[in-house]
């Protein structure tokens, strides 16, 4: 997506490299990475550090420095270094595939939104060599999962910091490790920086990432330095989470970073807090042995420590919140941070685990869900803290998701001006719910996406068929058996889109409970219906992975059923590039999850952005972006969260009563499609949705709502944009 006002041709590449002392850069100027290291590593401590597990940012679905290339004129007055960096912005990797799912990309969109309206952020996490996983799916077999190759050296927008005392050599930090004897191990941690630049090129957010990959770190670091998420074994999970919290205050000190407030995105990072506890130890009681420390000087020095900490909890699924068996920390920790684990993570359910959700509950000045419904299941799960957590319902980057198509269309709009600085403008879209030209313009800008859409789908389906004879991969979708050059897949069929991580609580395969139903409903009224599912399973969740073999399993049963009019695509190897693809160009956004389970979601957010509704489960966001039916339908058991079930074992799924509930709807949805030659119904849904869910499931506000847990002091003119931000929509209201 091009920004606006950014055709200043004259404009000197050399004002886009920038220097400090940890290595030159491309993409701001000098005043702008001055500006970004002042505001970090000032003296008053007025600023944050966002940490996560995974951050998901392709440059392939977000890339404002190569949008203000593209808008140059090239010369060949370029010297060497210029063209070095400019062709690794055109030529290098699109991928930066350390992220796993919806947190990754949440993450992501978080920090985009923070550099967009210039908040003094930095954010750490890990730098993974194999990254996540990529899926190749067999028909046969189901879902297999490859290592992934990529090379940051060569990634654009990603930098190895160098050493400020010893020029040329790459910034390292040490991490100590302790056996189960107390012993002492370092582990070495070199620096990357991810720069987040924003739209106008005139502020970023360094995301440090720790490459634990070294050759001479010990093998147990190594192994856990590899894959995102590596679930081989306990102890690797224990390891890549103690990575990621002992490296915080390390890599902040090494880069002269003051931030005081420490965001924890989820509790994966929470191992900090043992640091800040017996630093704050140190200080108090001027102990060195933390064994002649007592309990009440531990728990006084958390509850100072507290106020440093904001917490931010993703999820009620058990599965998503750490625990380990005690014998396992014992292997990787000193026996003074398992005393303070004793007491302030203890599991009730597990005497024998330290709970790190709880660690993290109890020790924060502010905790927070992600949605409202999610608060008071969080609030269920966890009484003892029910004072201290709020809402803050997520959202999504309005200018990562909203397709180029639907951009130009606002941008040619007077009444939106400033839309891509403020989401908010998009309210003014109700002046234009009238106009004929917008009307007629939105449609065919859906039409345009939806045309994007299903070329790359039958592109991906001849070539799945031509593979059959060249690799021993069945092709995962039946209709790659029927597909050829004068037989595709037609986009003016209505397309259901439907793409998330497969966990058995999602209901990946709910609407195909009863298959003989849901192909009498298309062929009784020759309504033809094409769905469009992706999405990964992690690679140890066998549940998750059989659901998907399910999915494809179902594919020639419903094809033959329907007599044609019904086929089910699935698409392997989900990402950024494919899910921006199916939120703008599917005609609506399935999502059935069992109620309460989903925190949030935001692949529905990202197509509601453009304008198209959603169909789904009352849970998470759709609670809040419904709107008495203005912008898309529910179906499914509704209830309170007090009545509420939260198993996840298969008998308490609810597959029978929420599939009927779907059955029913969907001939609702149908025949708006099809009974009107102007699709003007769902186009009055889309201008609901771009009027009453664009500005309100954007991170910008997401950015003012966590901007006053904060308590930065931020100049005037900002704090007054932030506030504005905040009037858009209050979680907790």
């Amino acid at each position: 997506m091009q920004a606006s006002n950014f055709n200043d041709n004259s404009l000197d590449l050399h004002n886009l490299v920038a220097k400090n002392q940890f290595g030159t850069f491309f993409g701001v100027s000098q005043q702008t990475l001055d500006t970004v290291w002042d505001n970090l590593t000032g003296n008053n401590q007025n600023s944050v550090v966002y940490i996560s597990m995974e951050i998901g940012a392709d440059p392939d679905v977000f890339h404002p420095i190569k949008d203000r290339l593209m808008d140059l004129e090239k010369t060949n007055s370029m010297d060497s270094r210029l063209k070095q960096f400019v062709k690794k912005i055109f030529e290098g990797p699109e991928k930066i595939p350390c992220y796993g799912g919806g947190l990754g990309v949440l993450a992501g969109d978080t920090l985009k939104s923070f550099a967009d309206c210039r908040l003094p952020v930095v954010a750490v996490s890990l730098l993974y060599r194999h990254g996540y996983f990529s899926q190749i799916v067999d028909s046969k077999i189901g879902q297999i999962a490859q290592s992934v190759a990529w090379t940051p050296e060569e990634t654009p927008g990603l930098y190895l910091l160098q050493d400020p005392e010893n020029p040329g050599q790459a910034l390292q930090v040490e991490i100590p490790f302790f056996n189960e004897f107390d012993q002492e191990t370092l582990a070495i941690a070199q620096v990357w920086m991810k720069m987040e630049v924003n739209h106008t090129l005139d502020y970023f957010i360094p995301e440090l990432l720790l490459d634990f990959s070294l050759a001479d770190n010990p093998v147990p670091i190594k192994n856990a330095a590899g894959q995102l998420y590596n679930s081989d074994s306990s102890i690797i999970k224990a390891t890549q989470r103690r990575m990621l919290g002992t490296g915080i205050l390390p890599v902040l000190q090494a880069m002269g970073i003051s931030s005081y407030t420490l965001h924890l995105n989820e509790q994966h990072g929470v191992v900090v807090v043992l640091q800040l506890i017996a630093e704050e130890l140190a200080i108090r009681v001027k102990k060195s042995d933390l064994s002649q420390v007592s309990n009440e000087e531990i728990i006084a020095a958390a509850d100072k420590v507290a106020d440093r900490l904001v917490y931010t909890i993703h999820t009620p699924v058990k599965a998503g919140h750490d625990r380990f068996n005690k014998s396992v920390y014992a292997g990787i920790s000193h026996r003074s941070c398992r005393r303070i684990l004793d007491l302030l993570a203890h599991d009730d359910e597990s005497l024998h685990s330290y709970n790190f959700t709880t660690l993290a509950m109890r020790v924060n000045r502010t905790a927070n869900s992600v949605s409202r419904l999610h608060r008071d299941v969080t609030h269920k799960q966890f009484p003892n803290f029910a004072n201290k957590i709020t809402a803050i319902t997520n959202g999504v980057h309005h200018l990562t998701w909203i397709s180029d198509a639907r951009a130009e269309l606002f941008d040619n709009f007077p009444e939106l001006k400033n839309w891509r600085r403020d989401p908010g403008v998009l309210r003014n879209v109700d002046k234009l719910k009238s106009n004929t030209r917008f009307r007629t313009y939105l449609l065919r800008a859906w039409e345009e996406d939806t045309t994007i859409l299903y070329k790359f789908i039958n592109k991906m389906l001849l070539r799945h068929r031509n593979q059959m004879t060249s690799t021993w991969i069945d092709p995962p979708n039946h209709y790659s058996n029927i597909i050829d050059s004068s037989t595709k897949l037609d986009p003016k069929i209505f397309t259901v889109g439907f793409a998330r991580r497969f966990s058995t609580y999602k209901r990946a395969d709910l609407i195909f409970d009863n298959i003989g139903k849901l192909c009498s409903i298309a062929v009784n009224n020759n309504w033809p219906i094409n769905f469009l599912f992706s999405g990964k399973a992690h690679p140890a969740d066998e549940p998750g992975k059989s659901v998907i073999k399910l999915i494809l399993n179902y594919q020639q049963e419903l094809h033959a059923k329907s007599r044609g009019l019904v086929n089910l695509i699935f698409i392997p190897n989900y990402d950024m590039h494919i899910a921006k693809m199916m939120v703008a160009g599917v005609h609506i956004w399935l999502n059935n999850p069992k109620r309460p389970l989903e925190a949030s979601g935001t692949s529905g957010m990202k197509a509601a952005l453009n304008g198209v509704p959603n169909l789904s489960i009352m849970d998470g966001w759709w609670v809040e972006g419904y709107h008495e039916g203005q912008t898309g339908w529910k179906f499914g058991r509704e209830g309170s969260v007090d009545e509420a079930d939260l198993s996840e074992s298969p008998d308490a799924l609810l597959y029978a009563e929420d599939s009927a509930s779907f059955y029913a709807t969907l001939p609702l949805v149908l025949e708006e499609f099809y009974e009107n030659d102007e699709k003007s119904r769902f186009i009055d849904k889309a201008i609901m949705n771009l009027i009453l869910n664009v500005p309100i499931f954007n991170t910008h506000r997401m950015a003012a709502e966590y901007l006053q847990k904060y308590q930065l002091k931020l100049p005037s003119r900002l704090q007054s944009e932030m506030d504005g931000f905040s009037k858009l929509y209050n979680s907790n209201e």
